[in-house]
């Protein structure tokens, strides 16, 4: 199955796959950065949305939101949530604005979805001519030279009668610029387990490689990966927020 047929197929599962997001946690914390770093304003644009639970905290805390996203029936899930809010089936490498935006953000490290180097450049592109004076820019990435292949994380939820487990782990072939995102579903319902796995193709890049496309376009600002606290990254990690603030 490819991985639009499972995003499509299985976007009313989506939010119990994500059960163990602290959503809140991570939206206060790109809150924070942006109160730190930003111009003070609140138009804003969260990427590869999904079904919107980070853009209905962001409603809540003032800000004007929007969202953008390849996959329609996650954004219908997402008009749901946040009726206050605009959404857009678009790619993230191809979105226009129609005013100046304040703070742009990707969660869950789905600045990944970007198809290359090439793709993560325009994405980029867009996003700095999107944004307004002093507006922010804010994802979260993973150093595909940290990646550790036998790494796995996974959680169980019960739904409707049925008993899911989800799983994912990344994975890096060692060089070049692909890796990707390797998903495990188990639906287990009346003693019948039903199996979906999926490996989502995804763009590579060494922090190092990051910066050196965002820094000609933004004053960059690399913190450890905590929503919790902000804490400059120390170089150990793999795992990263970063606070891109348009300069030119």
């Amino acid at each position: 199955m490819s991985s639009t047929a499972l995003y499509t197929d299985l976007s009313g599962y989506y939010d119990l796959m994500c059960a163990d997001i602290d959503y809140r946690a991570q939206s206060q914390g790109i809150r924070r950065l942006h109160q730190l770093f930003g111009n003070q304003g609140a138009r804003h644009l969260d990427l590869a949305c999904g079904t919107g639970p980070h853009i209905r905290h962001f409603l809540d805390f003032g800000y004007r939101s929007a969202g953008l996203d390849i996959n329609q029936p996650m954004l219908d899930i997402a008009a749901q949530r946040c009726p206050e809010a605009r959404f857009a089936c678009l790619d993230m490498g191809d979105f226009t604005v129609d005013e100046p935006l304040d703070l742009v953000t990707c969660f869950l490290y789905s600045i990944h979805y970007n198809a290359g180097i090439e793709r993560l450049d325009a994405c980029i592109g867009r996003v700095h001519e999107a944004l307004g004076e002093g507006g922010v820019f804010c994802f979260n990435a993973v150093d595909k030279y940290k990646i550790d292949n036998r790494s796995f994380v996974g959680h169980q939820v019960s739904h409707e009668g049925s008993q899911f487990t989800f799983g994912s782990a990344w994975h890096y072939p060692g060089e070049g610029e692909r890796q990707s995102l390797r998903l495990r579903i188990d639906k287990t319902h009346e003693g019948t387990t039903q199996t979906w796995e999926d490996e989502h193709p995804m763009v590579a890049a060494s922090f190092v490689e990051l910066q050196a496309l965002l820094q000609p376009r933004f004053e960059v600002h690399v913190f450890e990966h905590d929503y919790e606290r902000i804490t400059p990254w120390q170089g150990a990690g793999g795992n990263a927020i970063f606070v891109c603030v348009k300069s030119r």
